[in-house]
């Protein structure tokens, strides 16, 4: 199996410690009316890692390309309803997919009509040779693996599947047997059971199709090959500034679906580099092209106060997919009582506070997001959101251990972090713990993924990457695919805590066999109590997403599709 890496989307959660602002819970839309034209403003502050859609990790990027460059065989439809937004929409394919063989085989049509930028038909081999390139993992490096553990490919001596990629064609007849191409049928053969296979297409872009004449392996990381409404002007991304999608005239709007993609402005132009504060003065202040602008940076809490009036209309406020949770080193913190004494002690309504408030955040009562298909409140963190210093001062009695014990804390240093840090500390040592805070900056995730990191709790945040559980407690409790099972690796990949169950694992194994959904849900929800009783992790908070975008702006919507960022399916610019 190999390790599951959701890096991307867990910096983005860590970036949301200091954000968010207050309103109604759920997404919002501005009164006017969407129409066809014009231009629509994009606003990034962090340049992106990749553009390759088998590279791309990041939550909104992975929403923006499905709705703009990239289409899949199914793609998630512009929805709030949790239901409807969670069944994946044929796109690329002429149905949602067909499965059998205990949902070991998956078969997709590709649709007719469907065209590259360049008016060449995509085919079915296009597709197949876009998953082989999620096999090249010493090129195509930092996207989603999971087929690397699925499809129906031996072992190599590495532990690792016998075939290599496309660019060393080692093991291509495995790789040829476990995805086969008929016509414009693709079929591919599982090792195991995937009954969410499509939801993971839908969600991902690990399977999308790709070009082999097109592909230049790590030289092609910033070069965008449309096939859906929009094309990237000059074909390659500037890392440093952004870019511009104007219509691609090759696609036909006739293969496509409307709950998917609407593709009202003419334009979109990306702008990278401005910090977030900058964005929001110009957004807040609606001059300009800034009245046809939107972000996906969070608002910064010091800008709250200026969320009145008609920038009010303009704003909204909505619960991301994203959890923050504490992850209990176990290397260092072996005895369970004191893990349990941490738990107790938790005062988590500080760290709510400390970072915001209920502007801010929600509260959880679980790593898994209540919007992940199959969710059950955790029972082990049904106590007081405020902690009980008593109860767990009396747990560490109970452990033999001598008070005040003393605890490293590390976690992603910021203004507003160090604050949160802070207020932990207080509640944790009202408990009988003596706690160091260490602060750290850019390294934070390079240093909690070392076994050797000498913290006695870390603070976390993740995402799904599909509805399912199975993209959430797996990847991140699992010791076996995570290297924490063994001792030659030196990381412990998304097992931040080096937490290894043979009874959680066992549950792992029991839903990643399940032959359907409802099977896999219910080990899943027995695998996060055991989680819970264990206290292999500590839940936080739900982060909130605070946006504000430009006052001619139409049908601004967020959706569970693109993460609960700006919805670029239905979007438009009023004239």
């Amino acid at each position: 199996m190999a390790s599951y890496k959701k890096r991307a989307l867990a910096v983005v959660a860590a970036a949301s410690m200091a954000v968010s602002l207050a309103a109604c819970g759920g997404g919002g839309s501005s009164s006017n009316q969407a129409s066809d034209g014009g231009t629509l403003y994009y606003y990034v502050f962090k340049p992106y890692e990749h553009m390759d859609p088998q590279r791309t990790y990041l939550g909104v990027q992975m929403s923006n390309f499905t709705r703009m460059n990239y289409r899949a065989l199914v793609s998630f439809p512009i929805a709030t309803d949790p239901k409807e937004a969670s069944t994946p929409t044929a796109d690329l394919a002429t149905d949602a997919g067909t499965a059998s063989n205990g949902s070991k085989t998956w078969k997709f049509t590709v649709k007719d009509g469907v065209k590259w930028e360049d008016g060449k038909a995509i085919t079915c081999e296009d597709f197949k040779y876009g998953a082989s390139r999620v096999f090249a993992t010493d090129v195509i490096t930092g996207g989603p693996s999971y087929i690397l553990s699925y499809l129906d490919v031996p072992a190599g001596k590495d532990g690792l599947p016998s075939y290599k990629g496309p660019y060393k064609k080692t093991g291509q007849a495995a790789f040829d047997k476990a995805i086969t191409c008929d016509g414009k049928t693709i079929t591919y053969n599982f090792k195991k059971p995937w009954p969410d296979f499509n939801l993971a297409i839908a969600a991902l872009h690990m399977m999308d199709p790709y070009r082999q004449d097109k592909d230049k392996g790590d030289k092609s990381n910033y070069t965008v090959f449309s096939n859906g409404p929009y094309k990237l002007e000059g074909g390659v991304w500037n890392k440093e500034k952004g870019g511009t999608f104007v219509r691609n005239d090759q696609y036909d709007p006739k293969t496509d679906d409307k709950k998917i993609r609407e593709a009202n402005p003419d334009k979109i132009i990306f702008q990278v580099g401005n910090p977030t504060e900058t964005i929001y003065d110009r957004i807040i202040a609606d001059a300009g092209n800034d009245k046809f602008a939107v972000t996906s940076q969070s608002l910064p809490p010091s800008y709250y106060s200026q969320i009145q009036g008609e920038v009010a209309d303009r704003a909204v406020n909505v619960e991301s997919p994203f959890v923050d949770y504490l992850s209990p080193n176990f290397l260092q913190m072996k005895d369970p009582k004191v893990r349990e004494a941490l738990k107790v002690s938790t005062d988590a309504e500080s760290w709510i506070t400390a970072g915001g408030g209920e502007k801010a955040y929600s509260p959880a009562e679980s790593v898994v997001n209540p919007v992940t298909v199959g969710y059950e409140d955790n029972p082990a963190f049904s106590g007081p959101q405020s902690g009980d210093p008593d109860a767990a001062k009396k747990l560490l009695k109970e452990a033999g251990v001598s008070t005040p014990y003393p605890i490293t804390f590390t976690y992603p240093s910021s203004e507003t972090a160090d604050k949160q840090a802070a207020a932990l500390k207080q509640g944790w040592e009202k408990a009988g713990f003596k706690v160091t805070l260490d602060g750290l900056g850019d390294t934070y995730y390079d240093e909690i993924n070392k076994k050797s990191n000498k913290a006695d709790v870390v603070w976390a945040g993740w995402g799904s990457d599909w509805p399912s559980a199975i993209t959430v407690t797996p990847p991140l409790f699992d010791g076996r695919p995570n290297g924490v099972t063994d001792p030659k690796v030196p990381t412990n990949g998304s097992d931040y805590g080096n937490y290894n169950s043979d009874a959680f694992n066992k549950l792992v194994d029991q839903a990643q066999n399940a032959t359907s959904l409802d099977d896999q849900t219910k080990a899943l929800q027995e695998a996060d109590k055991v989680l819970g009783q264990d206290v292999a992790y500590i839940p936080l908070e739900i982060t909130k997403f605070n946006f504000v975008h430009g006052s001619k702006v139409t049908d601004f919507e967020n959706t569970p599709a693109s993460a609960m960022y700006p919805d670029l399916g239905p979007i438009g610019v009023s004239k």
